[in-house]
């Protein structure tokens, strides 16, 4: 430090700050007092930061939603002096700038963190004034933060009462200061005074004032007693070190998390309830700029009916709808969590600057250890200085994450909860705009990026900032030459921009066609039944493949590209610190172990903003990106019941509903905010293209009556309902509801069913009276179902009604409506789907028995109860043709032959239905929410990671480690050698070093830049030609350690991105084929979200996120060894602190493993109810509205975020509690390096470049700790997504494959089929569905099937196609014994007409024929002859699309659509099982006749859906618990009085 040589140091800074002797720069003593240097920065500046620091903590203490009582005089006190205090140092600070004191810089330090200090102390003071604090004294660390300050005041006044003492009053500025000192110690008097005053702290009143926020917001089934309620009244402490959370670790260690339940309840400022109240004012004031009264009468109301959730209230819906496209939601978001926010970049912007502290005292300390003699305060003052900022560091920025991610939670519980409220209110034509999936992902993907903006936000500013600051700190160092390596660095942004840019476009088209292949998928598994039944696995697989093959080459790319950037953040660091120190080298300067220390730790620090900008741009534009969506589906026109129906009373009092000249389209107007007629329509205009059209409807229903609404198949019944509901888009006339504010109780033609309890489906919410709900069951026919449930009412009937038949399903959606008691009922055809015997039930018992004094409007094909109805409306082509009396209407619709006996004789999906009439206890417990996450306890089984291993390649595995370790090793290498070279350097070099700058001037300068240093020239020529060829050896090894790293850098990315997208492709094959060759038992019991989600976010996790974390956990774990390494070497007495600090760490990171791993599993199992609720709200929106459900509805949505919500910010809780732990265990590695290196440097046995090694590798522990926990959990919860898609590909029960014989391509050729002694059972345990079956069909033979339900029709199908495998017997075609036929070979060579009319989302031509196999006249030949030709036409012919599951057909078309299929097939044997339930009977007997007609010479099997039509077989087979009880002729079977089939005939006049 001597010489020529002038260092600016910390000496020197802080002798420039305190105007102090550069030898003795900080004086604790001067003048018999304390030194104003003392004084002013620890008494004054520190505690101060520390009274910030601490009142910030509290600014977030939850507010309380009502102030109920006065508020006590000692806070008036305490306001009134802290502000006033603030407002004292403001003018104090004046002062100083006025006065130009020699230490004027530590006057403004001091007087700028007092200001600081009281205002942010102001704010927590304010805050704890509407808090539960508010009617005590407030927290008790209040005073003692006061007390702080005392002793600087006391100093202060000591000192300018000598400084006036000395100079008399001619300073009158001095006096100021003193008269302005005396006021803040009179004000730190009147602080105190405020404690004097009593404040209430009985229990009643703190009840009173609180007790609304008392109240639990999850109404649940769970206990909640003993939960604790997470940080909230939690000490400073505890909140500082999570010390609240170590009980829920505790029970997560003993394995005790296993229920959402069982974590902590959220602080009160977080609840969904309390934020979404916060977020909807926001909303208001947004809304109504000015602050009309409207908004804040609606603000009380809703702060006074806290039962009701605030969205849902009609009052504010009214305010909503309408003007919601005024609303931008990031204004309101702003306006919600802005401020505080923001406030939070203060906390980033402390600790970024304090990271680069780090680095410069690092320098200042080798500097130190390198000079001989230096004193041993320095070096102490460099230790505590890097103690202190690596501990304030870490604490700021953890403190920064954890506010940050409360605040993204109560974001997303803001946004998660409009979008859902927004869903209920949007109109249905609005609506249609977006399938199902496109709506779940505004509240999945697309909230998660919105939110994640939160976490990105403030790096976007933050960035640059490091950025410029280190390359300053740069120039400091190594003066220009820091150009010749950040120049590469510069020159990298645009290639980093361009990449960043390519990557988001792959993004975009993989995801796209990714959400292609899950919408395939999702069509797939809905429709898997035909899919088997039509041996079409083949052809869809091929297509999954074809969708999956356009992914992975985006994913192909998107990974190399990842490689790419992968490489240059690995080989930056390595090429800016060799092309800065060949560039300083040869400028002709020296490098010193200082230097080159403080500059590699100063480039690692300058890599982190060049990598990371384009990933946060990318972040903050794809944030950008979803919140337009997200904007764009809030902006949708709003369903507004107050314009759709007319005001106005209609003339004859008695009417419910009136009609006059109404048309409705299921499509918007065009003017979205209008509902008036269009310009270029007129009432009897033409219909819009694609969009069903009801026109010029005049209709009267009068109370009380029973409407009865017939006609054909498409002619609009369904959308007759639908416009008195107000789903549709009235397009001129006049519609009015008289008590529709009540509801409707509607039972829509798709029974929707909630999952959930038999009994909650019926109760819908309402409270439970026991003999209404009785009389609802008798009338429903659900009494012997209910029998044969195995929970009776509590059996939980799984998704979508998954275990009932569809039968059970209808009755169970007609309990609720009719549980409801509505005045108005809506009844859509539901009596399809029942057999004779219940459909007669349901008339006399409930349409026309317990609804015999409501308003009924039925719809129906049944015309058999038409002539009960009191008026009878015909419909036709979107028009009412004739309103009457049922004998005026039904003369009009030609009867078909014995209409006595049009019944369904069986329900439909009897397949289900047989399965579940044994004791199901093992197929409900299997269908409990949380049934499967339960089975994944624990550790991952190492079979997890071998399956990966087995994945991604044993060679390329070990390939990819060998380049990890290849790396690692040639990095430390190349460190090793540049501190080998520096003492080589220093040993051998006696040369002068000279500064080329000797200005004087810049050794006053704050912070100058470092001297450029050369040889002095009084070297002969042979020395230094030796110096240089040395120099030359040098740096040549140098460089080539740095190019075998990056080639070795370049061999690991791109060998990691092959093995990422080869095991992709791998585990995605497998578990296609797996799941599509799974038996049918599996489907029947497995609901469809849990397979999807392995198709969905699971496989995205193997291709996308498990390689990102694994990549990082293996970068780190090497990066961890060779640093321990490195260190150990360099200075091997930091052995001693690193045992115990191992042996910390592995105790830290277990205890926290274990619970991280179940919160991670709980935030997926909450999750789910959160998507699969919204998906179940959006199937049944039209009865959630109708009925009039959708304030419930969105109290349970809150209730499951908040269960979600609670689980997230416990895990987000737990990571920060680590993180604070790891970051102490970094901040003693450093201090212990640095102590041992200042005790070794005394006893002079230090090699300063190796310390200085040690110690920029210990500056970058704690990220790397933390980083090595968070990636290994982060791999284990994304390996979990390995385990879930392994147990699919491995453990799921498969259909045989294998076949013992093969048959020619004509069999069977006759069509024979033969049962001999089948007996079926779905699973151990219970009873037979076949039960000894024995009957032989004769070749060419037409037979009809008919029975009971579950007495085994469907079960003869199942087992004819081999969906279950028989347990006994033989079935055989042509003799041919069908269980030695391969599959594919027996499922091709028959036909069937399913129940069920499912259609995938694709053309009309794709549905008839998806191999392509016929042209197109045979396919419109097909659909003529299905009575569908025009219809498809219309929708725009054979290459039009369906919609999704064909939505644009009506229930009845579908069901043509399928028989359409079935007359395209060559088979032989054809089996029709109900295939026309929906169809009216006019087309039913035309459909009949087409039949007879194409296949007369085939085996015909139908299972009857309406007796008359297997009166003409040839036989019909009654089927009775399994058994075959008669099998004969027709006619036969007629004569015989005490036949089983008589008994049926009769079915709809008495009980069998």
């Amino acid at each position: 430090m001597g010489g020529s040589t002038s260092v600016f140091g910390a000496a020197e800074f802080i002798s420039e700050l305190c105007h102090t002797n550069v030898d003795r720069p900080f004086p604790v003593w001067q003048n018999g007092t304390i030194s104003p240097c003392v004084n002013q920065l620890l008494l004054g500046s520190l505690a101060h930061a520390i009274i910030a620091i601490i009142s910030a903590c509290y600014i977030s203490v939850p507010r309380l939603t009502h102030i109920v009582s006065s508020l006590p005089i000692g806070w008036g006190f305490r306001t009134a002096s802290t502000v006033l205090m603030g407002i004292l140092f403001f003018g104090d600070l004046v002062l100083v700038f006025e006065l130009q004191a020699p230490d004027i810089y530590l006057d403004v330090l001091a007087d700028g963190c007092g200001i600081l200090a009281w205002m942010v102390h102001f704010g927590a003071v304010l805050a704890l004034q509407r808090t539960m604090y508010r009617r005590t004294r407030g927290p008790a660390v209040l005073p003692f933060l006061l007390i702080l300050s005392i002793p600087n005041l006391a100093f202060i006044l000591t000192a300018y009462t000598q400084e006036i003492n000395r100079l008399g009053v001619s300073e009158p500025l001095l006096v100021v200061r003193l008269a302005l000192t005396v006021t803040r110690a009179a004000l730190v008097l009147v602080y105190l005074f405020g404690y004097i005053f009593p404040c209430y702290r009985t229990q009643r009143d703190l009840v009173s004032c609180n007790a609304e926020d008392e109240v639990p917001l999850i109404v649940s089934f769970e206990p909640n007693e003993g939960v604790t309620v997470a940080e909230d009244g939690c000490n400073f402490l505890s909140r500082l070190l999570y010390l609240w959370l170590n009980p829920l670790l505790k029970r997560g260690k003993r394995g005790e998390l296993e229920r959402p339940c069982d974590v902590f309840q959220l602080p009160h400022r977080l609840r969904t309830k309390a934020v979404n109240l916060r977020f909807y004012q926001c909303w208001q004031k947004c809304l109504h700029p000015r602050g009309q009264e409207k908004p804040a009468r609606l603000d009380r109301l809703s702060r006074e009916n806290l039962q009701d959730n605030s969205w849902s209230e009609a009052e504010p819906e009214r305010i909503c709808e309408g003007t919601q496209h005024d609303v931008k939601l990031l204004q309101v978001l702003h306006k919600a969590f802005g401020l505080r926010y923001y406030l939070l970049g203060v906390l980033k912007l402390v600790a970024s600057m304090l990271a680069f502290a780090g680095p410069l005292l690092l320098g200042q300390l080798v500097g130190f250890m390198e000079t001989e003699g230096a004193p041993l305060s320095k070096g102490v003052w460099c230790t505590v200085g890097l103690f202190a900022s690596t501990f304030l560091a870490a604490l700021l920025r953890n403190v920064f994450v954890y506010e940050v991610s409360k605040v993204a939670l109560e974001a997303r519980a803001a946004v998660i909860s409009t979008i859902y409220s927004k869903a209920l209110k949007v109109s249905a034509p609005a609506l249609a705009r977006f399938n199902m999936g496109e709506v779940v992902n505004f509240m999945s993907t697309d909230t998660d990026r919105v939110v994640n903006f939160f976490n990105s936000f403030h790096e976007v500013w933050s960035l640059p900032f490091q950025f410029v600051l280190a390359l300053y700190l740069l120039y400091l160092q190594v003066g220009v030459a820091f150009l010749g390596g950040v120049g590469v660095a510069v020159l990298l942004v645009p290639f980093n921009k361009v990449l960043a840019s390519r990557i988001l476009e792959n993004n975009k088209h993989m995801l796209l066609h990714k959400d292609g292949r899950v919408k395939l998928m999702t069509e797939i598994l809905f429709g898997i039944r035909v899919l088997k039944y039509y041996n079409w696995e083949e052809h869809f697989t091929q297509k999954i493949a074809e969708a999956r093959k356009k992914e992975l080459h985006h994913l192909k790319v998107l990974k190399y590209l990842d490689a790419v950037c992968v490489y240059t953040w690995a080989a930056l660091p390595v090429v800016i610190s060799i092309l800065t120190f060949i560039t300083y080298v040869l400028l002709g300067n020296n490098l010193t172990a200082a230097k080159v220390f403080s500059t590699l730790a100063l480039v690692g620090m300058l890599i982190l903003p060049l990598n990371a900008f384009p990933w946060v741009l990318n972040g903050t534009l794809e944030a950008k990106v979803s919140l337009d969506r997200i904007q764009c589906f809030l902006t949708l026109q709003d369903q507004d019941l107050t314009v759709y129906y007319t005001q106005v009373c209609p003339e004859d009092p008695l009417s419910v509903v009136q009609m006059d000249q109404a048309s409705f389209s299921w499509k918007q107007p065009v003017d979205s905010d209008s509902v008036s007629v269009p310009d270029d329509k007129t009432e009897n205009g033409s219909p819009p293209p694609h969009s069903f059209y009801l026109h010029a409807l005049n209709l009267s229903v009068k109370r009380g009556s029973l409407v009865a609404v017939v006609g054909k198949v498409g002619c609009g019944k369904s959308s007759l309902l639908a416009a008195i509901t107000g789903e549709l888009t009235r397009c001129g006339g006049e519609v009015s509801v008289q008590g529709r504010e009540q509801g409707f109780g509607l039972v829509a033609q798709e029974s929707w069913i909630q999952h959930a309890t038999v009994k909650d489906n019926i109760l819908f919410g309402r409270d439970f009276d026991s003999m209404f709900y009785q009389a609802v069951i008798e009338a429903c026919a659900l009494a012997d179902d209910l029998n044969i449930l195995p929970g009776g009412d509590q059996t939980e009937v799984g998704e979508n009604g998954v275990t009932l038949s569809g039968g059970q399903k209808s009755r169970l959606a007609f309990a609720r409506a009719v549980y409801m008691d509505k005045e108005i009922y809506l009844l859509d055809d539901p009596l399809a789907a029942v057999d004779a015997d219940v459909a007669h039930h349901l008339m006399d018992k409930c349409i026309l028995g317990i609804l015999k004094n409501k308003t009924r409007i039925l719809c129906t094909h049944r015309t058999e109860f038409v002539d009960k109805a009191d008026v009878v409306v015909l419909m036709d082509n979107g028009m009412i043709v004739k309103t009457g009396t049922p004998n005026e209407v039904l003369s009009l619709i030609k009867p078909p032959k014995d209409s006595k006996n049009n019944s369904n004789a069986k329900e439909k999906d009897a397949i289900v239905r047989e399965e579940v009439e044994a004791n199901e206890t093992e197929l409900e417990s299997e269908l409990k929410m949380f049934g499967e996450e339960q089975k994944q306890m624990g550790k991952l089984s190492w079979a997890v990671y071998c399956s990966f291993w087995r994945a991604v390649g044993g060679c390329l595995a070990v390939a990819v480690l060998l380049s990890l370790f290849l790396m690692q090793a040639t990095k430390n290498v190349s460190d090793w050698w540049l501190s080998h070279w520096i003492s080589h350097m220093k040993d051998n070099t006696t040369t002068e070093l000279v500064s080329l700058s000797a200005d004087p001037l810049l050794t006053l300068t704050f912070l100058s830049p470092g001297r450029l240093i050369f040889h002095a020239p009084d070297r002969g020529s042979e020395t230094s030609g030796s110096m240089s060829s040395e120099l030359k050896f040098y740096m040549t090894v140098y460089g080539s350690l740095a190019a075998a790293n990056t080639v070795f850098t370049a061999a690991r990315a791109f060998l990691f991105a092959y093995g990422a997208i080869r095991a992709a492709t791998v585990i995605h094959k497998r578990l296609l084929s797996s799941v599509l060759k799974a038996t049918m038992t599996f489907f029947d019991t497995t609901p469809l979200g849990r397979i999807l989600n392995r198709f969905s976010s699971d496989i995205y996790c193997v291709d996308d996120s498990l390689p990102f974390v694994l990549n990082i956990l293996l970068a780190n774990v090497f990066g961890l060894l060779g640093m321990l390494v490195v260190m150990t070497y360099g200075l091997p007495w930091v052995v001693l602190p690193l045992v115990p600090l191992g042996v910390l760490y592995y105790q830290t990171q277990c205890f926290y493993r274990h619970s991280s791993r179940e919160l991670k599993r709980l935030c997926s199992l909450t999750l789910s109810p959160v998507y699969s609720h919204f998906s179940e709200t959006l199937s049944g929106l039209s009865t959630v509205r109708a009925s009039g459900h959708t304030a419930r509805f969105e109290e349970e949505n809150e209730r499951r975020v908040e269960q979600n919500q609670r689980c997230l910010f416990n895990s987000n809780a737990a990571m920060q509690w680590l993180d604070i732990r790891l970051q102490m265990i970094g901040v003693t590695v450093v201090t212990g390096i640095s102590v041992i290196a200042v005790i070794q440097h005394q006893l002079k046995s230090i090699d300063p470049g190796l310390v200085g090694l040690s110690l920029s590798y210990a500056l970058s522990i704690t990220n790397l700790l933390s980083g090595l926990i968070f990636s290994f959990a982060q791999t284990e919860m994304q390996l979990v997504s390995i385990e879930r898609t392994e147990e699919y590909s491995t453990n799921i029960p498969q259909e045989p494959q294998q076949a013992s014989i093969e048959v020619l391509d004509s069999w069977p050729e006759k069509g024979s089929v033969e049962f001999v002694g089948a007996v079926l059972a779905y699973r151990p345990g219970l009873p037979n569905a076949l039960d000894g079956v024995s009957l032989e069909v004769l070749p060419g033979e037409r037979v009809g099937i008919v029975g009971r339900t579950g007495s085994g029709k469907s079960s003869l199908f199942l087992a004819l196609f081999r969906m279950v495998e028989l347990n006994q017997g033989q079935i055989l075609l042509d003799g041919v014994d069908i269980s030695s036929v391969r599959l594919g070979n027996l499922r091709s060579k028959l036909a069937i007409i399913p129940q069920d009319p499912f259609l995938f989302s694709c053309s009309v031509r794709e549905n008839l024929d998806p191999h392509g196999l016929h042209p197109d006249f045979r396919l419109l030949d097909a659909l003529e002859q299905c009575h569908l030709g025009d219809v498809v036409q219309r929708i725009g012919g054979l290459d039009s699309e369906v919609g999704e599951r064909g939505k644009s057909l009506s229930v009845g078309q579908r069901q043509l659509l399928c028989l359409a299929r079935a007359l395209l097939t060559e088979a032989n044997i054809l089996c029709i099982d109900e295939a026309t339930a929906s169809v009216d009977q006019k087309t039913d007997m035309l459909l009949q006749k087409t039949i007879r007609e194409k296949f007369k010479d085939k085996t015909v099997l139908t299972i009857a859906h309406r007796l008359n039509t297997i009166m003409d077989s040839d036989r019909v087979l009654v089927m009775h618990a399994g058994k075959v009880v008669e099998f004969d002729s027709p006619a036969a079977l007629c004569q015989r009085e005490d036949s089983f089939f008589q008994k049926l005939l009769r079915g709809g006049e008495e009980q069998v």
